[in-house]
């Protein structure tokens, strides 16, 4: 009978159709939380019962709270090649090391990998506990072509070494540095973004783009941090605030209250390095996780919005992943 079937479909008579499409509920949803304060402190003693959390406006019921510091992680360094990072590619180089040197301390708890990318994306160094063929990856670059950013980004969710028990624990994180341009990519952003929610990623960047400038790229790491629940920090924008002058007599050098060269402006960017390398490791590893199951069952939500209140002043800044998708696609 299938033989009788097959024929006809080849001669045309019998048209074949394709197996309906296999959907995979989410049963319990991950969500990574950061509580800090007015003035950027994290918030690091509150409890389960300071929490609320709402899918599409219905309360939800937390089944998983954590709180504990220096949680299990699997980080992915994602470090642009471009040609726009050369000037000041000597230190983001240094900082691209000194992140990989505090995320990942020797414990096993922490694993990274690193991924590059100009014209293409390059899985430099698959995943590990030890970051010593990362680093000497990073000291043997040089920058140079263009910036395929979102073929790098679904580079590390989909092409690399796994670690048992990802994405509950240890969790996933990608820190993006560079300036959020593509240039070279096949990927597109709201692919990646989608992917990246679907995998329970949550993304950082620490920006390369210079004091006084924009990028275009200025949105796209905005929503893939946002969206995802992280963050990006400008290492650069707070440089020449306290300096008059800078942008009514512009230099490719600086100015002249801090040249290149000189021990201020090497030590205005070193010390913005230091904080922005601070900022993510503390977004890293002072984190509340929540889980919970949805009480809904609606598999016509493509997309469920997610919320999260917590019993504190309303100055408290909360930051987490901004909606998920119940079903595999």
């Amino acid at each position: 009978m299938r033989a009788v079937i097959a024929s006809l479909v080849v001669a045309g008579l019998v048209t074949a159709q394709a197996p309906a499409p296999i959907r995979v509920s989410v049963n319990e949803v991950i969500v990574p939380i950061t509580v800090v304060d007015e003035k950027g402190r994290f918030v690091s003693n509150l409890e389960q019962t300071d929490f609320r959390i709402f899918e599409d406006g219905h309360e939800q019921k937390i089944v998983h709270f954590s709180a504990e510091r220096s949680q299990p992680v699997v980080v992915g360094f994602l470090l642009e090649m471009s040609n726009s990072i050369r000037m000041h590619w000597k230190f983001y180089q240094d900082a691209a090391m000194e992140l990989i040197n505090v995320l990942l301390p020797g414990d096993k708890k922490y694993s990274g990998y690193l991924i590059t990318y100009g014209n293409e994306a390059e899985l430099a160094a698959n995943t590990s506990h030890a970051p010593e063929k990362m680093l000497e990856k990073i000291r043997k670059m040089k920058p140079g072509g263009g910036a395929a950013l979102f073929d790098a980004v679904h580079m590390a969710l989909t092409r690399r070494e796994l670690v048992k028990g990802e994405p509950i624990e240890p969790r996933r994180v990608i820190v993006i540095i560079g300036n959020g341009d593509d240039t070279a990519s096949g990927k597109r952003l709201e692919e990646v973004l989608e992917l990246a929610i679907r995998h329970q990623v949550t993304i950082y960047g620490i920006s390369t783009t210079g004091f006084g400038f924009s990028s275009a790229g200025d949105r796209n790491l905005a929503r893939l941090a946002e969206e995802t629940g992280g963050r990006v920090v400008y290492p650069q924008q707070g440089i020449y605030k306290d300096v008059s002058g800078y942008l009514s007599t512009p230099s490719d050098e600086g100015n002249y209250a801090l040249k290149v060269g000189t021990g201020g402006y090497a030590s205005a960017i070193a010390q913005a390095m230091f904080r922005a390398i601070s900022d993510i490791h503390g977004e890293i590893s002072t984190q509340y996780i929540i889980r919970y199951i949805p009480l809904q069952d609606d598999t016509s939500r493509l997309r469920r919005e997610i919320r999260v209140q917590v019993n504190l002043p309303p100055l408290v800044k909360i930051r987490h992943k901004q909606y998920y998708y119940p079903l595999s696609p």
